[in-house]
């Protein structure tokens, strides 16, 4: 037997497409609207929230037959605030610019609807492995979406990819813009993010119609 079972695979695929935290289940949209101007913050969030879902899972997980009822939410808000204070250091520590720019942005992965809602549905109710699974499924999932958001959002609007020019110099008017081209300045506003979005949801639903029906 493989180390992932059939059921084990699904944790970790269903949420690439058929139930995508952002697309299908519409959470997580705050992030996807206010970070993906930039590659590179759309990168970093994205890992930062693999980090914090997967690990958080496990450990909400180890701690589900201990934590009361009453108080779970409490429970579930401290461990994914002190690991948000973990990824809020290494990036200061060795990304601090970067850090800057995303700023609050990092801070609201504590009320990150994806993560909290991972932790009520599955990681209180099954153990460490299978909860380390859907984490990653999840945020891997939600990551594909912010990155390509941020991907088109910087290279239409920008030219750039990662901060590196990529379609020419607008100023010195080579690559592209000698023919004309223009950025538009449009995409990095964040109401471009939400058009995107909706676009990879019509996309995503057209080649899949039992979506439609479901949802």
């Amino acid at each position: 037997m493989g180390l992932l079972s059939k059921k084990d695979t699904k944790l970790i695929t269903d949420p690439f497409a058929d139930n995508n935290p952002i697309t299908i289940q519409v959470l997580g949209i705050c992030s996807a609207l206010a970070i993906t101007a930039e590659l590179k913050a759309s990168i970093v969030m994205s890992i930062s929230v693999l980090f914090v879902l997967g690990v958080g899972n496990v450990v909400i997980s180890l701690m589900r037959n201990i934590i009361p009822s009453k108080i779970r939410i409490i429970v579930q808000l401290i461990v994914v605030a002190t690991l948000v204070i973990i990824v809020d250091l290494v990036l200061k520590a060795f990304a601090y610019e970067l850090s800057k720019t995303l700023g609050a942005f990092i801070g609201l992965i504590i009320t990150n609807c994806i993560i909290m809602g991972r932790f009520e549905a599955f990681a209180l109710g099954n153990g460490p492995w299978r909860s380390f699974l859907d984490g990653i499924g999840n945020a891997v999932g939600y990551g594909v979406i912010l990155i390509i958001v941020g991907f088109f959002r910087e290279l239409l609007g920008a030219g750039t990819l990662l901060g590196i020019p990529v379609l020419g110099d607008p100023i010195e008017k080579t690559g592209l813009y000698a023919y004309g081209y223009e950025n538009n300045g449009f995409m990095i506003m964040p109401p471009m993010a939400l058009i995107l979005v909706g676009l990879i949801i019509w996309v995503q639903r057209s080649r899949n119609k039992a979506l439609i029906e479901e949802h």
